[in-house]
């Protein structure tokens, strides 16, 4: 480096700390390209379609038809709207339709595409057997099917974020499946307490109280575990997002169990969860999209990866020479005498 280069990111024994920036003022990472809000509520539908639909053959099972029915109504239209959000932010339907040419196992989105595609077909078609009457058996069968991807459905959105090279986002691999499934459990929870009767919507409260709550601890622990690329997740936009989010998930367990058994409370109840599963994604999303702005999210994690490889490597100068070849070492030979000239 020539004397007149200056380096982007000053050592950080400097005083004060450096200011954090990248090579002419361009950001290390790019933004994400997803459309807003089409990829958020697209990560919020495809979870409250999968819990749902695990919901409905849960009270299908227990005898609560109403509850059933809602349910199933909420799987088809969580797929439906997912998929169509997901055309729209592609762009073109055909390059949906380029992703089921093949299906690539170490592409999470190419597999997200192939759990989306049956899911919305099972769904549909149980919804479909639900509203007219016809074929309760195959709408059964369906229902079933249906019920079988709901737990991939619910959790493949959050591989497909922390997939990504976007610290806020990847970092949290650990964590956010959980909170992911905790928050389509409480959507599922909430839909099913706004739409059934009281006498048959107990499943869904302890759903959504039981979701709300996984939800709540696991994003606490990611933004403890994460130290300060975690504090994308309670400042700016996705600060008040999440924020948001605690405020509503809080309000409606407790709404939940109090009130359960009184018809507005429940429904008010249920209204909170689902609000606060949306505000939730929302708030993952604009967290990621912070933290690609942030030089310091990729700059002070690489230093403390080298710092440590520094510190567990020995230098090889620090081995002492040894003065005689180990025993195992053949003596070297004599040079061989030179050819006499020609004559």
């Amino acid at each position: 480096m020539s004397r007149r280069e200056k380096l982007a990111v000053p050592p950080a024994t400097v005083e004060p700390a450096p200011d954090f920036d990248s090579y002419y003022g361009r950001p290390i990472l790019k933004q994400p390209t997803w459309k807003v809000p089409d990829v958020p509520l697209y990560l919020f539908s495809g979870g409250l379609a999968g819990a749902s639909a695990v919901l409905a053959e849960l009270a299908a099972a227990t005898g609560r038809p109403a509850l059933s029915r809602v349910a199933r109504f909420g799987a088809a239209g969580g797929a439906l709207a997912g998929t169509g959000l997901l055309i729209h932010d592609l762009g073109r339907p055909t390059r949906f339709l380029h992703m089921l040419r093949v299906i690539k196992p170490t592409s999470p989105l190419s597999i997200g595409t192939w759990i989306l595609s049956p899911f919305s077909a099972l769904s549909l078609a149980a919804a479909a057997s639900t509203l007219t009457g016809i074929a309760p058996v195959l709408g059964r069968v369906a229902g079933v099917g249906a019920a079988a991807l709901g737990g991939p459905m619910t959790t493949y959105t959050a591989v497909l974020l922390t997939n990504t090279a976007i610290p806020a986002w990847h970092d949290a691999h650990r964590e956010m499946p959980i909170v992911f499934a905790g928050s389509a459990l409480a959507a599922a929870g909430g839909l099913a307490m706004v739409g059934s009767p009281t006498g048959e919507n107990t499943p869904a409260v302890r759903l959504g109280i039981l979701g709300a709550a996984v939800e709540l601890t696991a994003a606490a622990v990611l933004r403890r575990r994460l130290g300060f690329i975690g504090e994308h997740y309670h400042t700016g936009r996705a600060g008040a997002w999440m924020r948001g989010a605690r405020a509503l998930s809080a309000a409606g367990i407790l709404g939940g169990l109090l009130g359960h058994r009184v018809r507005g409370m429940s429904a008010a109840a249920g209204a909170a969860l689902l609000a606060g599963s949306v505000a939730t994604r929302f708030g993952v999303f604009e967290a990621g999209r912070a933290s690609a702005a942030d030089p310091r999210d990729v700059i002070v994690p690489q230093r403390a990866r080298l710092a440590a490889r520094a510190d567990n490597s020995t230098p090889l100068a620090s081995t002492p020479p040894s003065s005689t070849p180990p025993a195992s070492t053949p003596p070297a030979s004599p040079p061989l005498a030179a050819a006499p000239p020609a004559s």
